[in-house]
């Protein structure tokens, strides 16, 4: 007993600092943001936001910008045959599937992502 007494603060301490340790480069996670509401008003697009805007190493100002701009440059182009669209778009090279009911895109730049889906 008087061993685990000794022992326990050391193994609090060593969890503490396994907890305080930064994730790895490599372990970043994409960042939930809020929707586009309604971005095509008086259109045949009204009505349906762009949603599920999720960003990988970018704020989401900038991701929700990011899904609005280029999906606005993907409604402009004619659908691909294969239901796969790729483009790029000021140097984000963006892939929509849109064979599913809901459009899929990914834009991706260096390290930064941005998914969402229309």
């Amino acid at each position: 007993m008087t061993r685990l007494r000794r022992s326990l603060p050391a193994l609090l301490a060593t969890f503490a600092a396994c907890v305080a340790m930064p994730a790895p480069a490599g372990a970043a996670s994409y960042v939930a943001c809020a929707p586009v509401r309604d971005p095509y008003p008086g259109t045949r697009y009204e009505g349906v936001d762009l949603t599920r805007i999720r960003g990988l190493r970018m704020t989401c100002p900038a991701t929700r910008w990011v899904a609005r701009r280029a999906h606005r440059r993907a409604l402009g182009l004619t659908p691909p045959r294969s239901g796969i669209r790729r483009f790029s778009w000021h140097g984000w090279r963006v892939t929509g599937d849109l064979r599913p009911a809901t459009d899929r895109y990914v834009a991706r730049k260096g390290d930064r992502r941005v998914r969402w889906r229309f």
